[in-house]
This record gives C-alpha cells, structure tokens and sequence, in this order.
C-alpha cells in the first residue's frame, strides 16, 4: 500500500471512530447509563457482537437442515456494519486508537503472513 493510501486509510478509520464515539456518548447520555462500568461495556457489547453474528449467520444460510433462501447481499453488508459499530465501541472502550489499531493490524497480518508462510516463530506453523 502506498503511503498516501494508508493516510487516507488512518483518516477515515480516525473518522469512523471519532462518530462511534460520539454516538456512544449520546447513547450514554440519552439513557442515563453514566453508571456502567467500561468492564460491563465490554461484556455487553460483545453480547451484542455475538448477537450481530448470528444475524449474520442467518442471511447466510448456516442452517443445513432448512431450505437455502436467496442471499441478500444489502442485508450482508449492514449486518457487517453492526458488528463493526460495536467492534469500533469495543476499541474505544479498550483505549484504542485508530492509529494504534491500524498498526496493531498491520503486525498482526504480518504476522499472519509469517505463519502461513513457515516463517512464524510460534509453534504450529513450519512447513
């Protein structure tokens, strides 16, 4: 990736956080949830993920033993969307940053890349 793409890249992850964070704040106000604990944050908002990935496995088809029924790509994709939402309020919680989750991505899929490639020192993966 050139650098002028990861710029651009960093900036609308800087953007998707920064309205996460305001539509958080405004949940958290809205409803008068001030007394939740960031543990307990955590804990339902992976609840939440989960639920999103059912959702997800729904559109898709999962269920063997029933008749398929046409994919509905739009329905996919805002799927994907919910589970980021709470994915990107997660972060916040956690004290990400969008740069730190970007480079903390980039390490990682290096490392991915390491591993499938016989070249990761974890254990598991020489060829």
């Amino acid at each position: 990736m050139e650098r002028d793409e990861e710029v651009i890249t960093a900036d609308r992850l800087a953007h998707i956080f920064a309205l996460q964070a305001a539509f958080d704040a405004e949940v958290i106000q809205k409803r008068g949830l001030e007394q939740i604990t960031r543990e307990e944050w955590l804990q339902k908002e992976t609840l939440a993920m989960i639920s999103e990935l059912s959702e997800l496995l729904d559109e898709v088809n999962f269920k063997w033993w029933k008749n398929a029924k046409p994919i509905d790509e739009d329905a996919i994709k805002e799927e994907l969307v919910d589970i980021m939402h709470f994915f990107v309020s997660m972060c916040l919680k956690a004290g990400f940053t969008p740069e730190e989750l970007y480079e903390r991505y980039k390490k990682k899929n290096q490392e991915n890349f390491d591993r499938q490639a016989g070249l990761s020192k974890k254990e598991g993966y020489s060829f």
